[in-house]
């Protein structure tokens, strides 16, 4: 079976201005075809997040005309205006909506679900969405609504405005998104103001920045992230939070939406894949969103010099929102008017120079968490997510069913480059239930095409063995499928073991389950509002590769070697020496040694000629 959602890369969707001349001539097509005899253009099967997308294809409509002037299009804009206006404008209180701040107070709002009481907590980033939709109409219809119009249109953007920072808590939801969706709103819309009403919108949304979003940002990975859901970083809402970031900057040139979207496009290099697989997050753990995401990937990844785009979408929302049917639907379309307005090219290399949370090289990618366990390792087209043995998740020795992993103490790291070889050395000060501290060294070498990792520890007790990964998922051309095996090689011995109880809480791969979906049978709250990330950590025991030690090792050690990226077996050999722990493969030697004076392990490294 094939993941649902992680289909190709952002960046292979052409962005040419012909290209997006083909998609608007779509899109056109499809609008005309469906507008009703009232003006809708709502999708015919859409009843969640409908309150702004009529108004979002008239977005569309009015930038293919500004392009083409496709003599069919200013009556069809006037037409589908003027319903939103009349139809699609709550000023009465929804019942049952619990973030109310000030009752009856007349202003206009757009609804989530059109009948009343119905799903009202989706009401707040709703009108966010209507906001966005009404200032890309009142950008792009210049010249093709009458000034009576258009007036009733502003009139109606300061209300959904004033609605969402007066009369309702801001940001009810906890969701990075659509705070910044909704201060992206108030820049926008603060051009169209007469100048001292603008400046004064302007003002109150870079205040509700600076105070609601980034003074709560949340830490991971050592960035500072904007919320999401409760949570940091969502694999589906945070790119599409570098994109609102993106608009930020673009439409305010505030420095402080720049240095905000440079740190999260950051983290979201890092923690990305060479292949653009991830998964994670306080809402959804595999959804991945699509153009909602294009502009930030490629405003921020070419300030910040790295292959952002190489992100796995949804290539099926790869445009603009669709339906189950492939028709279009306005959702989020202001997202497709700005990346067609944004020039910015792709860059498509990546970064230069290491990143703590992240090695890679070539077809190789190791992605660390905040512990610096890998969250995702990837070689020969393969992806490996942490395993679980008796509710602990991670990659690391096992003694008993304790999985050394958890830092206790200041966890030291150290990258290098030599001879066409990638490295990173990580070192972890442990503690396991016999309360002795120990240090596990983890270190991880590729040459771009398979990956080497030699896990050393001083000598425990019995038998211990290395939990080397859950086999997950591998590319299969522009889908990526699920999988319960990789080419895998150990030096020491290599099982793969399943989980023998059945039930949530044990992952077995060889089933035709997503991690999302046993993610969120181990959540607290319902699907799409439970935490999946949380739900998992409740896993007991998983699939997993376990690597036997090295039975050539010092004597006050063990040792553990992993080749990823290939079956075919291989030696490595571990000694002391004079100038440390040296480690020797047919490919590399790589020598452990001592401290330095700040207490950072050195690291030399040279490739076997």
């Amino acid at each position: 079976m094939h993941l649902p959602r992680q289909l190709g890369s952002l960046h292979d969707l052409p962005d040419t201005p012909q290209a997006y001349d083909a998609v608007l001539a779509d899109v056109t097509e499809q609008a005309l075809a469906r507008l009703t005899p009232e003006g809708s253009l709502e999708h015919p099967d859409c009843v969640d997040d409908i309150g702004d997308t009529s108004l979002g294809i008239t977005s569309l409509l009015a930038l293919a005309w500004q392009r083409g002037k496709d003599p069919r299009l200013p009556e069809a804009v006037r037409r589908s205006l003027a319903f939103h206006l009349r139809e699609r404008v709550y000023t009465d209180d929804n019942p049952g909506y619990p973030n109310l701040r000030l009752r009856d107070s007349g202003l206009p709002y757009a609804r989530y679900t059109l009948a009343a009481g119905a799903h009202p907590i989706g009401d707040w980033p709703s009108t966010v969405w209507a906001l966005l939709q009404a200032v890309n109409v009142l950008d792009t219809a210049e010249g093709l609504v009458d000034d009576g119009r258009r007036a009733e249109l502003l009139e109606v953007a300061r209300g959904y405005w004033s609605w969402l920072t007066e009369a309702t808590f801001f940001n009810p939801q906890e969701a990075g998104n659509q705070a910044i969706g909704c201060v992206v709103g108030g820049l926008m819309l603060a051009r169209l103001l007469p100048d001292d009403e603008g400046a004064r919108v302007r003002s109150r949304a870079l205040e509700l920045y600076t105070d609601e979003v980034r003074a709560h940002r949340v830490r991971d990975r050592g960035a500072l992230l904007p919320p999401e859901h409760g949570g940091a970083y969502d694999n589906n809402y945070g790119p599409i939070s570098l994109s609102f970031l993106a608009q930020a900057h673009r439409v305010s040139g505030e420095e402080i939406f720049a240095e905000d979207g440079d740190a999260l496009a950051r983290y979201l290099d890092a923690r990305l894949t060479g292949g653009g697989f991830d998964n994670g997050g306080p809402r959804y753990s595999e959804q991945h969103s699509g153009f909602e995401s294009v502009l930030g990937l490629r405003y921020f990844g070419a300030r910040i010099g790295s292959d952002l785009g190489r992100y796995r979408g949804d290539t099926r929302w790869g445009r603009h929102a669709a339906k189950p049917d492939g028709g279009v639907d306005g959702h989020f379309a202001w997202m497709l008017v700005w990346q067609i307005q944004d020039t910015t090219p792709w860059h498509r290399v990546p970064a230069r120079g290491p990143a703590r949370h992240q090695l890679r090289a070539g077809t190789v990618s190791v992605a660390f968490d905040s512990r610096m366990t890998p969250a995702v390792i990837e070689a020969a087209g393969s992806y490996l997510l942490p395993a679980a043995v008796d509710r602990q998740h991670g990659f690391g020795p096992v003694l008993d069913g304790f999985l050394f992993c958890r830092p206790m103490g200041e966890v030291r790291v150290r990258d290098l480059r030599a001879d066409g070889l990638t490295a990173k050395l990580v070192t972890k000060p442990v503690v396991g239930r016999d309360h002795v501290l120990r240090h596990v060294r983890s270190l991880y070498v590729t040459d771009g095409t398979t990956l080497w990792t030699t896990v050393a520890v001083e000598r425990l007790p019995g038998t211990p063995y290395l939990l080397a990964g859950l086999p997950y998922a591998e590319d299969d051309g522009e889908r990526v499928r699920r999988t319960a095996r990789a080419a895998v090689s150990s030096a020491g011995g290599l099982r793969l073991t399943h989980p023998e109880a059945e039930g949530d809480a044990y992952f077995d791969a060889r089933a035709e389950r997503t991690q999302e979906q046993a993610a969120f049978a181990l959540a607290a709250d319902p699907r799409g509002y439970g935490d999946p990330d949380e739900g998992w950590k409740h896993l007991v025991a998983s699939t997993a590769l376990e690597a036997g030690p090295v039975a050539d090792a010092p004597d006050d050690l063990h040792v553990f070697a992993v080749r990823y990226g290939t079956e075919e077996p291989f030696t490595l050999s571990v000694a002391w020496d004079e100038e440390g722990l040296t480690v020797r493969t047919d490919a590399f030697t790589a020598v452990l040694g001592a401290d330095d004076a700040r207490g950072e392990p050195e690291l030399t490294l040279r490739a076997v000629s």
